[in-house]
């Protein structure tokens, strides 16, 4: 069994086609959290500071996948003049830096396409940038390809039925948008754990 921590977990996409594992999973927002907990109740699921817990617990697993938030370095958010100025959230670089100097075991961090040149190079796969001590082989057939296409068409090709919850249709658009499309999430995650694994090392 492998001793997973998921940061940041939303409602589960990456997670949702690993097998033989134990997830803990940090999600700051209550309402998600419990959204999570419904499609994956063996799960332990903590509400509270993904960012804080990795620093705090980091050695009590074997992999390690966090996906800080990424509105800050998006190229949408960028794009859209009339928005408010925000720093890049750089809470992302920090934790690529503290993994990767402490951190034991397999580790990915996931984020999307930044409007800048990554401050740390990445491996690029679709429209999602990956750091890891994992080499991450190509899947060009993986396209989120999701938004303006609608909820239910995303809630039936990846298995997220968000119906019964009591949320608008724009919150479950939001949700759903954010999500790792679970094969991706699979892909990466076998990736780490193949039998023979290439260490990626970042000057």
């Amino acid at each position: 069994m492998i001793k997973v921590l998921n940061l940041y977990a939303g409602i589960g996409g990456n997670r949702k086609l690993w097998k033989n594992v134990e997830v803990t999973a940090v999600e700051n927002n209550p309402e998600i959290a419990k959204i999570y907990q419904d499609f994956f109740p063996e799960d332990k699921v903590i509400v509270g500071d993904a960012h804080q817990y990795l620093l705090e617990h980091y050695k009590e697993f074997d992999f390690i996948w966090s996906s800080p938030p990424c509105p800050t370095h998006s190229r949408m958010n960028y794009s859209f003049n009339n928005r408010k100025r925000k720093y890049p959230d750089m809470k992302l670089y920090q934790e690529i830096i503290f993994l990767k100097f402490w951190f034991k075991g397999k580790w990915v961090i996931e984020n999307v396409r930044s409007y800048y040149n990554p401050l740390i190079e990445p491996q690029q796969i679709s429209n999602h940038y990956f750091w890891s001590n994992c080499h991450i082989t190509k899947r060009n057939s993986i396209n989120r390809n999701i938004r303006g296409v609608g909820n239910q068409p995303i809630q039936d090709k990846w298995g997220f039925d968000l119906s019964e919850f009591d949320i608008t249709n724009k919150r479950k658009q939001k949700l759903l948008n954010n999500l790792v499309h679970p094969n991706l999430g699979l892909h990466v995650f076998n990736c780490c754990f193949k039998e023979k694994q290439e260490k990626l090392s970042f000057n």
